[in-house]
C-alpha cells in the first residue's frame, strides 16, 4: 500500500514539474543584448525574462526572424553569423558564419528558406530553415569585378525575395520556387545609394530609401514590368543639406488607412505619404532626427525614436489629428520599439541604462521596466506572420 502511495505520488510531482514546464511560442520574444553577444527570452505578458543565450557573436546590428511555428529565433550578426535559436529549449541548435559582414535577413513565404543579405562579401546566400545547409548562392555582381552590398533584404509573396544593392543602385527580385534554378528580375537605375528598404503590410510594394538621392524608388510588385517608379522625388530638393548622425530604418513600416508615416533622412521631420497616389500630403515637424517610425497595430498611433542628441526621447504621433499627443522620456539610447501583437503595450530598448521598459499606450503609463545589458533590438514571435518582417 505504501509502494502505491509513493509511486502515485511520484507520478503527480512528475505530471506536475512537466506542466509547468510546458510554454506557448506565441507570448514570446527576443531582446538582443548587443554588447555581450547575447539574447534575453521574454515572455511579452508576464513582463518576464526566462532565460538568455550567449555566445551569438557580434550582434551590433543584430537582426531576428522566426520559424511559421515560431519556435525557432533565427539571429542576423553584423560578424556574418547566422544562428538558429530553439525557444523552447533556451539554447543554440545551430549556429555558422557565413560571411565577413551582413546587414540582416528574411524567412521565405513557406518558411523553408532563410536568406541572408551580405556586406561582404556583397550579395545574398540562401539556406534551408531546418539545417541552415546553403543552398543557393547570389553574388551582388554589377560590372566586372565590382560587387554591391546588399540593405533591405525583405521576403514577398509567391516565394520570392527582394533586395538592394547599394552601391549599385538596383533592386533584385528573386523567385525560388525552384530553388535549383531561381529567376532572377534585375532593375537598374532606381536612384544612388538605397540604404533601406520595406514592404507594404499587404506585401504589393517594395520601398527603397534612397540617401544619395531625393526621393525613394518603389517597386509594384504585382506588376513588376512596369519598372521602378521614384517617389517623392522632389523632397527636399531646394533644402541645406544636413548632417545625418544616424541613418533611419525603413523596416518599421507605420501605415495607417491610406497613409505611410516615413523618417525624413537628416531632417526633423516625419513624412506623410499618400498610398494611393504616392505623394506626400504632409510633414510633421518632431524633436529630432527620427530613425525609427512604427505604428501601433490599429494604426491610431505612430511611435518616433530619435537620433542623437535626442535619443533619449519618442515622440507619439495621434494619425487622427495629425499632430503629437505625447513625449516621452525613457532614458538615454532609446535603440527599438515593439509593439505586442494588438497593440496595448509597447517595449522600448534604452541602450545606456542597461534597461527595457514596458508602455501601455492608451494613457501611455510605464507598467514594467526589466533589467537588459545594453539592449537594442526587441523582437516578438507575432513577426512569424508578418510579411517583410
Amino acid at each position: 500500500m505504501l509502494s502505491r502511495f509513493l509511486f502515485i505520488t511520484a507520478f503527480l510531482i512528475y505530471v506536475t514539474t512537466t506542466q509547468a514546464e510546458l510554454r506557448a511560442t506565441g507570448d514570446l520574444g527576443v531582446v538582443i543584448e548587443r554588447a555581450t553577444g547575447s539574447v534575453l527570452l521574454v515572455n511579452t505578458s508576464q513582463h518576464k525574462i526566462l532565460n538568455e543565450v550567449d555566445n551569438l557573436g557580434d550582434l551590433s546590428h543584430a537582426s531576428v526572424v522566426f520559424s511559421r511555428d515560431q519556435r525557432y529565433a533565427y539571429v542576423f550578426g553584423r560578424d556574418g553569423g547566422l544562428s538558429k535559436i530553439d525557444l523552447l529549449k533556451d539554447q543554440i541548435d545551430k549556429r555558422i558564419i557565413q560571411a565577413g559582414n551582413s546587414i540582416g535577413g528574411a524567412i521565405s513565404q513557406d518558411g523553408s528558406l532563410i536568406a541572408v543579405s551580405n556586406y561582404t562579401p556583397g550579395g545574398v546566400k540562401i539556406f534551408s530553415s531546418k539545417t541552415l545547409e546553403l543552398l543557393l548562392e547570389i553574388p551582388a555582381d554589377y560590372a566586372e569585378g565590382k560587387r554591391s552590398k546588399v540593405v533591405g533584404l525583405v521576403d514577398a509573396p509567391g516565394q520570392r525575395f527582394v533586395f538592394s544593392l547599394y552601391d549599385a543602385g538596383e533592386i533584385w527580385l528573386v523567385d525560388v520556387k525552384d530553388i535549383h534554378q531561381p529567376v532572377i528580375q534585375r532593375f537598374k537605375n532606381i536612384g544612388r545609394q538605397p540604404y533601406d528598404a520595406l514592404l507594404s503590410p499587404d506585401g504589393r510594394y517594395y520601398i527603397a530609401g534612397l540617401f544619395g538621392d531625393n526621393g525613394m524608388a518603389l517597386l509594384d510588385l504585382w506588376q513588376p514590368e512596369q519598372g521602378v517608379k521614384r517617389i517623392l522625388a522632389d523632397y527636399g530638393k531646394q533644402d541645406e543639406k544636413l548632417p545625418v548622425y544616424k541613418m533611419p530604418h525603413l523596416e518599421g513600416w507605420a501605415v495607417a488607412g491610406n497613409l505611410m508615416f516615413a523618417p525624413a533622412i537628416g531632417r526633423h521631420e516625419v513624412l506623410v505619404i499618400d498610398t494611393q497616389q504616392w505623394k506626400q500630403v504632409a510633414a510633421i515637424p518632431v524633436l529630432g532626427q527620427p530613425v525609427f517610425v512604427m505604428a501601433r497595430p490599429d494604426g491610431r498611433q505612430i511611435w518616433v525614436n530619435y537620433a542623437f542628441p535626442d535619443n533619449r526621447f519618442i515622440e507619439v504621433i495621434d494619425v487622427k489629428a495629425m499632430k503629437k499627443i505625447r513625449k516621452l522620456e525613457p532614458g538615454k539610447a532609446v535603440l527599438h520599439m515593439e509593439f505586442t501583437p494588438r497593440g496595448e503595450q509597447v517595449w522600448v530598448s534604452v541602450r545606456d541604462e542597461d534597461k527595457v521598459v514596458v508602455y501601455e499606450t492608451e494613457q501611455f503609463n510605464p507598467v514594467a521596466v526589466l533589467p537588459a545589458q545594453k539592449p537594442s533590438g526587441i523582437f516578438f514571435t507575432s513577426r512569424a506572420y508578418k510579411l517583410g518582417l
